[in-house]
């Protein structure tokens, strides 16, 4: 075995979340496995001479984090648009823009990010001197010759509304957009000069994901395939480096989406494993074609799917609708914006129950966000058992006792979003029930259920909805959120590790440090377990191994 051992990790504390949550001195690997665990002097005598032998310095090694709904993507495009950050004025505002113009070429686009501090953008349009946004005539003093529009933001980086972008006169004349233009939607409102009745160039979006940037001014500069190629491997080295090395993408993905995974992986570059599902399009496909389309999502991503350990394909999701919002948005497809995903996969409610029988003859997978399709997944177990297939529910805000029986019953597996949840849960979101069946953590592992923490990219750190579930902190009560479904530390490193594999049918494979898995691994800067409960949040890793190389290591 010697000659064998690339890595051994040794002198620290290895928290291998086996069954017994096992604590080792030291880990050994060999190719994209590991070889042994147990003490520092044991797996001395395994090392040869040219094994790579790391000391710890009594530093925390775990298994590799796996995020349960990452939408990983989104973080590498960022940085793709230049930032307004720092800006506390319109004049601000205004020298930033004139300085883009100024590198341009006459009638460039000039499109930046949003107003305000990622990434939550809060406090926003406050954080201006004035107390207000720029009207489009402010933009059109720095730009009178190229089009300029200040982006909304992806309405779930704060969870609070309105979305709000700005046009100046160029762009607005571009898009066809003048005094006599109507918003689309109720949830969209075009604010106008008081006197004149002429659009201001501001536009409000009550609705958390997009419409105006997607459907009114579809001929500004997007999200390329290149961009989103460089984009995820600016992603995955940003994740590497909080220590996760695997990603379940619950909410689907779509075809522009996949085609940038697929050439990461194709180069070899894919430092984190994903799991990717299929985001449906069903705008004007007729009712009778929806069993075709099935068949042929089932034969690519029916069972186990298709693809390897570091990039795979399986199951599909599903939601209730169209909505007239999805619909709108659905316009701009195949180009999905932020999202990834497609907008128009609702089903009607009266044919969601076939719709999904005939998806689970198939064998396929059905995702979901939410408890809205739990009477339907009901109905299906009636015709077509489920309870092995690990079918999932992503943001599950509340889940009343019985709800919870309901779930363990169906063997439903959970992705917990505490960022949204827990941490931006309201006084008021408290009083509108008991405050027990929010996010109910140590209830779902009383009844058996399943869950997996996840970040929804906001931020993407695991380590901060590891520390909500100890901690059930809500930043804006200042204070706990039923703090009785808190639970242990050990049970919210499961959660995170070995519970996100089992979230994937790859248990077996991943989500523990034990001999013949998968050599994924993360050195901390801190021990999760004992270190201070606020310092959790601020844990990163030190060094990041997947499938037995190093992806990442602090200077």
């Amino acid at each position: 075995m010697t000659a064998d051992l690339d890595i051994v990790l040794t002198g620290g504390k290895v928290i291998t979340v086996d069954d017994k949550f096992s604590i080792a001195d030291a880990v050994a690997m060999s190719g994209e496995r590991i070889a042994a665990v147990g003490s520092a002097e044991e797996i001395k005598q395994l090392a040869g001479p040219d094994t790579h032998t790391i000391d710890l310095a009594g530093r925390a090694v775990i298994p590799g984090l796996i995020d349960g709904h990452a939408h990983m993507d989104r973080e590498g495009l960022k940085s793709v648009f230049p930032s307004l950050a720092g800006a506390g004025s319109i004049r601000d505002i205004q020298d930033r823009v004139a300085a883009l113009v100024a590198a341009a070429a006459p009638g460039d686009w000039i499109v930046t990010m949003p107003i305000g501090e990622p990434p939550n953008y809060r406090d926003v349009p406050e954080n201006l001197k004035e107390g207000r946004f720029p009207t489009r005539w402010e933009l059109d003093e720095v730009a009178p010759d190229n089009p300029v529009y200040i982006r909304p933001i992806w309405g779930y980086w704060r969870y609070e509304l309105p979305l709000v972008s700005v046009a100046n006169s160029r762009a607005l004349e571009i898009a066809g957009l003048d005094r006599h233009s109507q918003p689309p939607l109720e949830s969209i409102r075009y604010e106008r000069d008081p006197g004149s009745g002429e659009l201001s160039g501001v536009f409000l979006e009550h609705t958390p994901a997009p419409i105006m940037e997607l459907v009114d001014f579809p001929m500004m500069p997007r999200f390329t395939h290149d961009i989103r190629v460089a984009g995820l491997r600016d992603s995955m080295r940003i994740y590497n480096r909080t220590g996760t090395t695997s990603v379940y993408e619950g909410h689907g993905v779509a075809d522009e989406l996949i085609e940038a995974y697929r050439a990461v992986e194709a180069d070899g570059e894919m430092t984190v494993r994903a799991r990717l599902l299929a985001s449906p399009s069903w705008s004007g496909i007729p009712k009778s074609k929806i069993g075709p389309c099935l068949d042929d999502f089932a034969e690519r991503l029916g069972g186990a799917g298709t693809g390897n350990d570091r990039l795979s394909f399986e199951g599909m999701h599903a939601a209730l609708g169209p909505l007239p919002e999805e619909v709108l948005r659905a316009k701009a497809r195949p180009y999905t914006g932020w999202s990834g995903f497609n907008y128009d996969f609702g089903v009607p409610p009266a044919e969601m129950t076939d719709y999904l029988i005939m998806a689970a003859e198939k064998g396929l997978r059905i995702a979901t966000i939410g408890l809205g399709l739990l009477e339907h997944f009901e109905a299906v177990n009636k015709v077509i058992p489920i309870a092995e297939r690990r079918w999932v529910m992503a943001h599950v805000a509340r889940a009343t006792p019985e709800e919870v029986d309901r779930l363990a019953a169906l063997g439903i597996v959970l992705t917990i979003h505490a960022n949204e949840h827990i941490h931006s849960c309201t006084a008021e979101k408290i009083a509108a029930g008991a405050e027990d069946d929010i996010v109910p953590m140590k209830r779902m592992l009383d009844a058996g259920v399943h869950f997996a923490l996840s970040t929804d990219n906001v931020p993407p750190s695991m380590f901060n909805p590891l520390w909500l579930s100890v901690s059930r902190y809500s930043n804006k009560i200042d204070g706990a959120v039923g703090p009785g479904q808190a639970i242990l530390r050990e049970a919210a490193l499961r959660a995170a590790t070995i519970d996100g594999a089992y979230l994937t049918f790859e248990e077996k494979e991943k989500g523990s440090i034990e001999p013949g898995k998968l050599a994924d691994l993360a050195v901390l800067s801190a021990d999760p377990l004992s270190c201070p409960e606020d310092a959790i949040r601020d844990i990163t890793a030190d060094m990041t191994i997947v499938g037995g190389k190093i992806v990442f290591e602090r200077d």
